[in-house]
């Protein structure tokens, strides 16, 4: 039988199942990660499931996300990072080490292998052909344990590139192209592969930048096959060893397939506020900008620095621009420092910043009120900046260092001649932020800050379920609308009390408080809900806020998953129209609710109403008794013991 790349990794990890789409399997896990602002529930998780040995090859902590000091809480949870990570068997990436994507393509990405992480960009692993999956945080925390992860077989997708890049055309285009096409709901349930000509005209931060965007398409991942390319990368970062070629099979069967002919495309931005509002520069150009942000782990590798150095080389930013980059790792800033190349940012009026997410996330660099923010990222939802009335415009690096040079968005193409950029032979290799697991693991102490807090779990299934519409919200609610993570509260994500003030506050202000009033109840959605971050505090404080069931119109990947893995059931509308009959503040009740669940369709009744609506719930079996256990943690620990 002929495999495409994905098939091969699968089957050489399968566990159980078929590799047929639908279905569900069990593949094992060869590596994880983490992040600091999932990371500590993710290890508190694991403590509870009393486990003593990883079962994982690798597991990496990172700490990338909460790096701004302004209390003691992000440090203490940094502290209680290093020491679990310390005694349980795992890797610990410091502060000032780099954003955990980067840093993971450059030093540990395998190809062929599996990678589980609790962060929604972790398909970027995919662009050195690894099968790399974003996933909440207690089903991270399950892998490490037990080395497996289940979910549902994904449809293969076909990404045929054709041709090659103009001048100043980039692998941003490319994905920007896509969730153009497709919208940030195109890609649920699909694997995104990418094959054709053109691929080889891809360097490897080029193939990351586009798998890590994969994830605005709602993609359960990406990849690109592993090649010639792949091992000139992993030779100039002296892992050559690691090399493994893996390609699809001349006549792999795939159940979608999408061509792109580069040399047609052109330079490409995302509008406000959505990664999917795409059209081509020459279409608005000239708009003012205030601020121009360059970095992310999509777009701050050592290339993508160095294209732009180039470009602002014995140039100054306009006067009336705030640029600031934050390169994506230690290595990338030795080089850039080593070579000159940091010079001419700095001296073109650039503000050089930590090598982390610091903007991306919203800690930091926030735009002036109405002001308009170019930025390399993946995400520009309304408000993530930190500034609600600010507009932000996703551009390539190119497109960032011209247009802050003018002053206004600018298409490079006017420039002239583009900057010709070549990976290097050889990276400055040092990993000494990177520390070990002990070696006497029985010797080291973990230490927990007073900030962090218990997590909450959830209950086994009742035999029915009454209460309010708490809210009632509309399409493409983000996991920042549902668990908000400003730099005020990115501290915060050890302390689910505390947070549980803010669940839902961008949407209603008074959501915490009618949770609590009437001690929990019910949540109405629309499209797509909870798209976006990862993060399992979208699911973790409305369970602790006593939310029992979300009914949604449709639900994006990770986050169906979280609410599953901790007790809240994911509701469909059957009929999408059931959705205008429902009001906040009715009163509704599932009953017989163990049989409901077990058979997949709920009825669910509005007492204030008096009417009935039919609801899907479109989960595996073995979801449908997590969920009658009252979530992962607890169906994991009664099998355990």
């Amino acid at each position: 039988m002929q495999l495409t790349v994905a098939q091969k990794i699968i089957s050489e990890h399968l566990v159980s199942g078929k590799i047929i789409s639908g279905e569900e399997i069990i593949i094992s896990i060869d590596q994880t990660l983490t992040q600091d602002a999932t990371g500590t529930m993710v290890y508190l998780q694991l403590e509870a499931l009393g486990v003593n040995k990883i079962k994982t090859k690798k597991s990496i902590a990172y700490i990338d996300h909460n790096t701004l000091q302004t209390g003691s809480e992000n440090a203490d949870d940094h502290l209680y990072i290093q020491t679990v990570a310390k005694k349980y068997g795992i890797y610990f990436s410091k502060p000032g080490n780099g954003i955990c994507h980067q840093v993971h393509l450059e030093r540990f990405a395998v190809p062929g292998e599996t990678l589980l992480g609790s962060d929604s960009h972790t398909p970027t692993a995919g662009g050195m052909g690894m099968l790399a999956i974003g996933a909440g945080g207690v089903d991270v925390a399950v892998a490490i344990a037990q080395g497996e992860y289940h979910f549902t077989m994904s449809k293969i997708v076909k990404v045929n590139l054709t041709g090659r890049l103009n001048p100043w055309v980039s692998a941003k285009d490319i994905i920007l192209e896509l969730l153009k096409r497709l919208t940030v709901k195109g890609g649920v349930g699909k694997i995104f592969e990418y094959a054709g000509e053109g691929v080889k005209s891809l360097s490897i931060p080029q193939r990351a930048t586009i798998t890590n965007m994969g994830a605005e398409l709602g993609a359960t991942n990406s990849i690109f096959p592993s090649d010639e390319i792949t091992f000139e990368f992993l030779k100039a970062q002296k892992r050559e060893k690691d090399y493994l070629e893996i390609q699809a099979d001349e006549g792999a069967i795939y159940d979608e397939e999408i061509e792109i002919d580069l040399s047609q495309l052109e330079p490409l931005v995302a509008c406000p506020h959505s990664p999917d509002k795409v059209v081509p520069i020459s279409s608005i150009k000239n708009i003012k900008v205030d601020q121009v942000i360059i970095g992310s782990c999509t777009n701050s590798s050592y290339s993508d620095l160095v294209k732009v150095a180039r470009i602002l080389e014995d140039k100054t930013i306009a006067e009336h621009v705030s640029l600031a980059i934050a390169p994506g790792s230690k290595q990338v800033l030795a080089m850039l420092a080593q070579n000159g190349t940091l010079a001419s940012l700095i001296m073109s009026g650039a503000r050089i910043l930590e090598c982390a997410c610091g903007p991306c996330i919203g800690m930091g660099q926030s735009p002036p009120t109405d002001g308009v923010s170019l930025r390399t990222f993946n995400r520009n939802f309304k408000g993530r900046s930190g500034t609600l009335s600010a507009k932000v415009y996703l551009v390539s690096p190119e497109v960032a260092a011209v247009s802050a040079i003018n002053g206004y968005l600018s298409d490079p193409r006017d420039l002239g001649k583009p900057p010709i950029v070549k990976e290097p032979e050889s990276f400055f290799v040092n990993d000494n932020l990177i520390i070990p697991p002990a070696n006497n693991p029985d010797k080291v102490k973990i230490i927990k800050g007073p900030n962090i807090k218990p997590f909450p779990t959830g209950k086994p299934l009742s035999s029915k379920i009454q209460g309010k519409v708490l809210i009632k919200v509309k399409d493409n609610i983000t996991t920042d609308h549902i668990m908000p993570s400003n730099a005020k509260l990115l501290p915060y994500r050890s302390n689910i009390p505390y947070l549980s003030n803010y669940c839902l506050t961008p949407c209603d202000k008074n959501f915490p408080k009618k949770a609590k009033k009437n001690k929990g109840g019910f949540i109405i959605a629309g499209i797509n809900y909870g798209q976006g971050s990862s993060r399992e505090h979208a699911a973790l404080i409305p369970l602790y806020l006593g939310i029992r069931a979300v009914l949604a119109k449709s639900f994006a990947r990770i986050h169906q998953a979280n609410l599953v893995n901790n007790g809240i059931i994911p509701l469909i509308f059957k009929n999408p129209e059931d959705y205008d009959n429902v009001n906040e503040m009715d009163e509704l009740l599932i009953e017989n609710t163990f049989f409901q669940v077990k058979k997949g369709i709920v009825k669910i009744k509005n007492l204030t109403k008096g009417k009935e609506y039919k609801m899907l719930l479109n989960i595996t079996a073995s979801q449908k008794e997590i969920i009658v256990q009252g979530g992962l943690l607890n169906l994991v620990k009664s099998n355990m013991f």
